[in-house]
């Protein structure tokens, strides 16, 4: 069975081209946004590396404020 995630906005293209790769997933566009079509379980490993992807991004911008 297929679910969807709906993505949020501050996913950007390449995170999404590197979850489209790793994972075995289907990029979905519709008048709402970009969202990713999957089994449960690759669903949840994609969620968790685009998480993982804009915590990074978001501590490097951090980062770089503070100096």
């Amino acid at each position: 069975m297929d679910y969807e995630l709906k993505l949020p906005n501050g996913v950007g293209e390449v995170m999404l081209a590197k979850a489209y790769e790793k994972f075995d997933v289907e990029l979905k566009q519709s008048e709402y946004g970009p969202s990713l079509i999957g089994s449960e379980e690759e669903l949840k490993k994609a969620q968790k590396f685009l998480y993982d992807e804009m915590e990074k991004r978001l501590n490097e911008i951090g980062s770089r404020q503070e100096k």
